[in-house]
């Protein structure tokens, strides 16, 4: 059997970091982990390959060559996905569509020959039995949740690995909170589950071993949602660290590990940097609403500036168009990112996922206009809120061009710079980053319309804080990545 694995096309949103990938000679931020772990679950004897549009177009050579194509991915892609699928049937290609994507939306892909949804380590070894049989199903499908030690390795030999800035593992799956409209418990569950952590080692010990010295990102939507297991991973992580290049970690974490300092130096120690959380609003009475509870009855600001000064950037979501939200919610989010030095803010208008209580709610009151589109920062809702459209979608680009704007963005990288900690392992200059250096200078320093605040802030910088140098460039590049998203997608709005 020849499998092609194909992975689609990330739209050009804040994550994809295509604008600032030019500056690195980069075609992707991470390979498609989900897809190279089923690959680990094929039988030994098939023929896989890995085509990831992100990093090259899809040929037709590629479908001329396959047995089948195995299409997987998270709902932000699903556009590509359809388009992938309608491909791959013109080229009489039997197809299987999988992933979030179809877990969430399997309506959407009635042209794929057979659906394997929710998590592959449980609904996958049956279609493979059936297709060994020669009685295959259309779907298959198990709310079971696996045991996390039965997943296999990544298939790292497939990714052409010099293509990606970063490379990602998994730790745990699921979440022990259930924010409204998030459907991390609705796809994994609310008791986190973790694999081994001598099977985390392993997996970094092949992406070693495969070459790669760059940063690893943990996928885990809460890595601290099981503190006794990680607990046990962190200083297994700072094991592994001693005696290498010093590898650079993030991930994701909810607010309550400000709460937690030797949690925080455990991360830190084991090679943790940065950490995404999900702030989503100042207003406590939209935190009620949303059943946000981790972030209730806190200083958020002072939470953010402490894990700052620990040593974890701290890079955080909003949202803006909850029922409770007023017209003064909009200043409020600008004042907030800017006073915690928040430099990488995601905000974006309410949307309800299929899955989620949110969209349930909704439902129910007929107050969903659509499905939601995966992208948070595209300046659409699915939702019929009770602020007015427009003046919500004014409000909202009004923030985005605030807090991207020049100025505010050099103000907000000071107070971070100001804040963070040096972290114990820093990774070595590379030849690489100095060629960046010398892009940024260039493009940033000499077109930009920033170019003024990127050289005020080199000076500052270097006379102020020169133990972030690198990493003050890196950010002002993560700016420019930021505007040019929001310059594009506002005015498509």
């Amino acid at each position: 059997m020849r499998a092609l694995l194909i992975a689609p096309c990330f739209p050009d949103t804040f994550w994809s970091f295509s604008h600032a990938l030019w500056f690195v000679r980069k075609r992707s931020s991470f390979p498609p982990l989900g897809l190279l772990t089923v690959a680990g679950m094929f039988p030994a004897d098939w023929e896989v390959r890995l085509v990831d549009t992100n990093v090259r177009r899809l040929r037709a050579s590629d479908l001329r060559w396959a047995d089948t194509a195995w299409i997987g991915g998270m709902t932000v892609q699903k556009k590509s996905a359809l388009e992938i699928l309608s491909r791959c049937r013109a080229a009489g290609v039997k197809t299987v569509v999988g992933g979030p994507m179809a877990t969430c939306e399997p309506d959407a892909f009635d042209e794929a020959d057979h659906l394997v949804l929710n998590e592959a380590e449980v609904t996958l070894p049956g279609m493979l039995s059936d297709l060994e049989s020669g009685s295959l199903r259309r779907v298959y499908e198990n709310d079971e949740k696996p045991d996390l030690a039965l997943t296999p390795p990544p298939r790292w030999d497939l990714a052409p690995l010099r293509r990606y800035a970063s490379m990602c593992v998994q730790f745990s799956r699921g979440c022990p909170y259930d924010c409204e409209f998030c459907n991390v418990t609705a796809l994994l569950g609310k008791r986190p589950r973790t694999k081994p952590p001598e099977r985390v080692i392993a997996e970094l010990d092949g992406l070693y071993v495969q070459g790669w010295r760059g940063p690893v990102f943990f996928v885990d939507d809460n890595l601290i949602g099981n503190r006794k297991e990680v607990r046990k991973l962190l200083p297994m992580l700072a094991g592994w660290q001693r005696g290498k290049q010093p590898t650079p970690f993030y991930t994701e974490a909810t607010i309550n590990l400000a709460d937690d300092e030797p949690l925080q130096r455990s991360m830190v120690d084991a090679g943790f940097d940065t950490v995404f959380v999900g702030i989503e609003t100042p207003d406590q009475d939209s935190l009620t609403e949303c059943h946000k509870t981790q972030n209730l009855k806190r200083d958020l600001v002072a939470d953010v500036r402490k894990l700052h000064r620990a040593g974890l950037q701290v890079q955080a979501g909003f949202i803006v168009g909850f029922d409770s939200d007023t017209a003064s919610i909009f200043r409020r989010q600008i004042d907030f990112i800017q006073q915690s030095g928040i430099v990488t803010a995601m905000v974006g208008l309410l949307q309800a996922p299929v899955g989620t209580r949110l969209y349930e709610s909704l439902k129910n009151q007929g107050r969903l206009l659509t499905n939601s589109s995966g992208d948070n920062v595209d300046g659409t809702t699915n939702v019929l809120t009770k602020m007015p459209l427009d003046r919500l979608t004014a409000g909202y680009k009004s923030i985005m061009n605030s807090v991207y704007a020049p100025e505010a963005y050099y103000q907000r990288l000071k107070t971070f710079l100001s804040d963070y900690r040096t972290p114990p392992l820093r990774p070595r200059l590379t030849v690489g980053q100095l060629m960046a250096f010398g892009r940024s200078v260039w493009r940033l320093g000499v077109w930009s319309r920033g170019r003024g605040q990127f050289w005020r802030l080199l000076g500052w910088t270097a006379w102020n804080r020169p133990q972030h140098f690198a990493l003050a460039v890196r950010l002002w590049i993560y700016g420019h990545h930021f505007r040019e998203v929001c310059r594009l997608r506002l005015q498509e709005t």
